[in-house]
């Protein structure tokens, strides 16, 4: 017979329950940030995942649980670091750790996946999970015209390197003008827009009056990068300290990636966190997970303000915990823009029902680039563990809304233990593609569109155009007076003419 690790949740009235042994189970949590301009005195990248682990084995009341570590994961960052976690094995003293490195492109989610997945297997029985950014430190050295030195390692191949298996967008967007991910999202924010019927202007007053509530949270989260709280005005407009940079999304409503900020997360199995008298009110269980990993390039999606991958992730994900999104009240929707955050409420049901986040969001917690999942978890966790009759729902983006994840956490246990769903084949079968080609001279219509900014001046308009045959194309304008249309008027919808890459 199959043994089991007993449960009682502490703080509330419940009858004991039991789990399975290899149940994966969040230990220690910790998130870190270095505010000091002193870039010489300042940690690297390397040094603050060492400090968030070093934290997270402290907050589960066992600093020698990370010599115990079976794998170390770490998602690529703006380091050049070749095998992170093989130098955080040598400086933590987790010798016999194996490493992991998940490129840009893959989900944060999959390596806290990875981990629950060799956990639930018997593989492994600790698994350490961390990220970490310092740019705000080369930031300030390149202000004192000096050099931010970084830990020296190439040429280093970790155990297991994860890739995604396609592009993330396509020569037709980019010969268009689009590079940087601020203009797909406002793009796709537009078709999103469109199809809720509703203004421009209704448009801009919601995302800002969403993007100051968050400033709020933020300035009451410790763990956030900002503490200022702004009106919805100053996030809504243009102005020399918050400059438009891809209509209508302002800087305020981008992702904060100069910060200097980790987070370490430390799982084990119920039976090892029992074996080590872990303290019990430490624990947080990942109840159900779920990813899509469909890669599509964001014109050729037939619906341009949707996404077929939350709606199936977050469908199956509460099937598997017995919940519906009613039941959740504490949420932290990945919001890198907010047609990523509108998106989601939109697949979800969520329109007008409570806050979808609990840090502050990546505007103002901090949105290191390939790491704020794991800043989220570290927030989340310590909520549940005083709220442990509540569920939590972090979600995750990577791309361009490209993939998709939900993982729901709660301090008290499912019986059944942790679930994991790939909905990604699911996914495939649901998804509405449209052809994108380059050379097409002729009429469209607009599905979505934004108009970039260079310095302070709008300088060039991108559309996404529904044309013949059910296909699509991509097409700019730097004619001024319809740039300036496109800022004062809806333009999904209408009729253009196209030539040569350029419309009219």
């Amino acid at each position: 017979m199959r043994r089991s690790v007993c449960f009682s949740g502490m703080p509330m009235s419940l009858l004991v329950i039991e789990v399975p042994p290899d149940t994966p189970v969040l230990v220690g949590v910790a998130a870190v940030q270095d505010r000091r301009d002193d870039f010489q005195n300042s940690d690297d990248a390397l040094g603050l995942m060492a400090l968030a682990l070093k934290n997270a084995a402290a907050d589960a009341g066992d600093p020698d649980l990370l010599g115990r570590a079976d794998e170390i994961l770490v998602p690529k960052g703006m380091w050049k670091y070749s095998d992170p976690g093989r130098l955080l094995a040598d400086r933590l003293g987790s010798k016999s750790a194996t490493t992991g490195l998940a490129e840009i492109g893959v989900l944060q989610q999959s390596l806290i996946t990875r981990a629950c997945q060799r956990i639930a297997s018997g593989d492994a029985q600790l698994v350490l999970v961390t990220g970490a950014e310092a740019r705000y430190r080369s930031i300030c050295a390149k202000k004192a015209g000096g050099v931010a030195v970084e830990t020296t390692q190439t040429d280093v191949v970790p155990g297991v390197v994860l890739e995604p298996d396609a592009e993330l967008w396509s020569p037709v967007e980019a010969a268009a003008g689009l590079a940087m991910p601020v203009g797909y999202y406002a793009i796709i924010d537009s078709a999103l827009r469109y199809k809720q019927g509703i203004t421009l202007e209704q448009h801009r007053d919601q995302m800002a009056s969403c993007y100051s509530h968050y400033s709020e949270i933020a300035a009451a989260n410790p763990d956030a990068w900002s503490d200022l709280a702004v009106d919805a005005s100053f996030v809504r407009n243009h102005s020399p300290k918050n400059r438009m940079l891809a209509f209508p999304y302002t800087k305020f409503h981008n992702s904060q990636w100069n910060v200097n900020q980790g987070a370490g997360l430390i799982f084990c199995s119920a039976a090892m966190a029992a074996e080590l008298q872990i303290d019990r009110s430490k624990w947080v269980f990942p109840l159900a997970s779920t990813e899509a990993n469909y890669m599509t390039v964001t014109a050729s999606r037939k619906d341009l303000g949707g996404s077929v991958g939350f709606r199936v992730a977050g469908e199956v994900a509460m099937e598997m915990a017995g919940l519906s999104f009613d039941d959740i009240h504490l949420r932290e929707l990945y919001s890198c823009f907010p047609s990523a955050v509108r998106v989601q409420q939109e697949e979800f049901g969520l329109e007008d029902a409570g806050d979808t986040s609990v840090t502050g969001a990546m505007t103002f917690a901090g949105g290191p680039l390939n790491n704020f999942v794991f800043q989220a978890t570290v927030k989340m966790a310590h909520i549940l563990r005083r709220q442990p009759a509540e569920v939590g729902l972090v979600t995750n983006v990577s791309g361009m809304l490209t993939k998709q994840a939900c993982a729901l956490w709660s301090a008290t246990p499912n019986k059944e233990g942790w679930g994991f769903a790939d909905v990604t084949e699911r996914v495939r079968r649901e998804s509405e593609l449209c052809e994108v080609v380059a050379e097409y001279n002729g009429e469209g219509v607009v599905a979505g569109y934004t108009v970039l900014y260079e310095g302070d001046q709008p300088s060039r308009a991108v559309a996404v155009l529904d044309i013949s045959e059910g296909r699509r194309t991509v097409a700019y304008s730097q004619d001024e007076s319809l740039i300036q249309a496109m800022l004062e008027e809806e333009c999904c919808g209408k009729s253009v003419t196209v030539h040569d890459g350029q419309f009219s």
